[in-house]
């Protein structure tokens, strides 16, 4: 007797019928994310709008603070990207990994630093920023930021111990960035005077032998080019 209800048992759940029950099941949980899942989504949205009392409250509630989003940023460099201090402060006072990468390489100490986001960055660095870490170009957050021309960036990160010397994938250093990827204005000039009494190398040629003072030259920058002269380039 016992048998034959068990058979009749499994019978039931084998049926038809029973499939559309069970796939309705499966779907059902598939498509409502977990309350923690849920939570994290909000954080992101909430650094993207810069809205610190509902990180804060978040936060409370168990939202994962280096959760990562379809592109893998966490809420900081969410807020990193959008230049938003006080949710990023917020963000990295509660412990949030200011050397969390994305996908593309990114992580906020390397893209404030870039963008020359100086509030962040000087955060970024108080809080544990990695200063040997790289971007996907191999590159440290020095080295854009020469290129980009952020001159108190610049300051900053060689102030912070930053490797003036580091040679990116493309053979170059910042020096070399600042020179062959610049109008050799003003700017630039500060930059390149920065390295220079930073005991930059101002020999290190790039990966085809050319040094800082021959892309100076070719440029026709001739205020870096005295610069660097006057330094010891040749």
């Amino acid at each position: 007797m016992h048998r034959f209800l068990a058979l009749c048992l499994m019978g039931a759940l084998s049926a038809p019928w029973a499939a559309p029950a069970r796939a309705q099941a499966n779907t059902s949980a598939q498509t409502h994310p977990s309350t923690s899942a849920m939570t994290s989504l909000r954080l992101h949205q909430a650094a993207a709008a810069n809205d610190v009392s509902a990180i804060r409250q978040l936060l409370k509630e168990g939202a994962a603070i280096d959760s990562r989003d379809a592109q893998g940023r966490t809420a900081l460099l969410v807020a990193t990207h959008g230049n938003y201090v006080d949710a990023a402060r917020a963000l990295i006072e509660a412990g949030a990994n200011v050397n969390a990468k994305d996908d593309m390489q990114d992580s906020p100490y390397l893209y404030a630093g870039a963008r020359g986001l100086l509030e962040i960055l000087k955060m970024a660095l108080a809080h544990g920023a990695d200063l040997r870490s790289t971007n996907r170009y191999g590159g440290t957050a020095l080295i854009p930021a020469c290129e980009r021309g952020h001159v108190e960036t610049v300051r900053t990160l060689i102030a912070a111990g930053v490797d003036v010397n580091h040679v990116n994938r493309l053979g170059w250093t910042g020096l070399l960035e600042a020179i062959i990827l610049s109008d050799g204005g003003p700017r630039y000039q500060q930059i390149v005077q920065l390295l220079i009494e930073a005991k930059a190398d101002v020999n290190l040629a790039d990966k085809d032998g050319v040094t800082p003072l021959a892309h100076a030259r070719q440029r026709g920058y001739k205020t870096i080019e005295k610069m660097l002269t006057a330094a010891g380039a040749r």
